[in-house]
């Protein structure tokens, strides 16, 4: 792994915060996120950031690299150049990797997206409300358009209910089970959760060290979802803190979660990464299970919606791609480790 060095002077102390921004192209969202961060750090213990470009071909890193010299922000900010764009999952090891080698003394870790803002105060909170309850091991604020609109951040783990439920969308499913549905709708005060959005959530240090490295078999989508989840079933509690805000601009580096746009047709990662969940905490037959039982509901459920003039949420040809990528007749070689155990590659 190479590393662009911003300035000697990153060694100068003890860093107790470690954030890592995982970026892809988007030199100038990245450097507007390092802005949005500079004048917060008065208010946090020393903080360190590593923005981890996973081998961007626009030379972004570089971009990013040069934005933090002419800004003086060598103090607390650096690039890391990874050697090949593996993922997000893979991205954010680089950093997990080095602040477990190099960073004794840093209790915290904040996975930040590089196309979010820090709203002012958002770290602090964040940071105070995990310092104040050793149970939790992770925690996630609340991220929103730029015009304050909130989005969806709480979650509860998939299922096959609410894979169901999503791509049905029918009310009285949702009433027969209120607690399948993944969102926990836009919370106004603290709230226990299962799983948080991995573009921004702040991890205790004790977490990385007893469930090991992010799983780098996700290249991109359900990486965080798999690692919460072994959190979870570890013991670490995980709670979602609507007052710590950033904006986060949906969407920027992939495009498949784009808000205010229609349901694009989902890239085979994301299939490959939804297969490697399921059959990880579930086993291959309830995967299996669950696609075959998409594949006969979801085209009803177009013929419903076209019929009613209303658009549908599924993506296009979702059947189509899912069966191609389902664990019917593809397995996952999770050559890692199972759920709860700890993760080294």
């Amino acid at each position: 792994m190479n590393s662009i060095e911003s300035s000697p002077s990153t060694a100068s102390h003890a860093a107790q915060l470690i954030i890592v921004i995982v970026a892809y192209k988007l030199a100038p969202m990245t450097l507007d996120c390092l802005a949005s961060i500079e004048p917060e750090l008065a208010s946090l213990p020393p903080t360190r950031v590593w923005v981890v470009d996973n081998d961007s071909p626009d030379g972004a890193g570089e971009q990013v690299a040069a934005g933090i010299r002419q800004r003086g922000w060598q103090a607390w900010a650096e690039l890391i150049q990874a050697p090949g764009n593996h993922g997000f999952a893979a991205g954010n090891n680089i950093g997990f990797r080095r602040l477990l080698a190099q960073e004794p003394r840093a209790p915290y870790v904040l996975m930040l997206n590089p196309d979010t803002l820090v709203r002012p105060g958002a770290l602090r909170l964040l940071l105070d409300f995990v310092e104040s309850r050793p149970e939790v091991g992770m925690a996630g604020g609340r991220s929103e358009d730029r015009d304050t609109t909130p989005q969806v951040c709480a979650f509860r783990f998939p299922t096959f209910m609410s894979e169901l439920l999503f791509h049905t969308s029918l009310g009285v499913l949702e009433r027969l089970f209120p607690r399948s549905p993944t969102s926990m709708g836009i919370p106004e005060a603290p709230l226990q959760v299962e799983w948080v959005s991995g573009a921004f959530v702040l991890l205790r240090r004790q977490v990385l060290e007893q469930i090991g490295l992010m799983d780098p078999g996700f290249f991109l989508y359900f990486e965080e979802v798999d690692y919460l989840r072994r959190a979870h079933l570890a013991g670490w509690e995980c709670w979602h803190l609507p007052a710590s805000r950033v904006v986060h601009l949906v969407g920027q580096s992939s495009g498949v979660n784009e808000r205010k746009v229609a349901p694009r047709r989902l890239p085979a990662y994301w299939f490959e990464s939804r297969r490697r969940y399921f059959v990880r905490h579930h086993g291959r037959a309830y995967a299996g299970c669950m696609d075959l039982c998409l594949a006969l509901v979801v085209p009803l459920s177009r013929l419903r919606h076209a019929l009613q003039g209303k658009p549908s949420q599924t993506a296009p040809y979702f059947v189509r791609d899912m069966l191609r990528h389902s664990a019917l007749w593809r397995s996952d070689a999770l050559a890692t480790s199972a759920p709860g155990q700890t993760v080294t590659a």
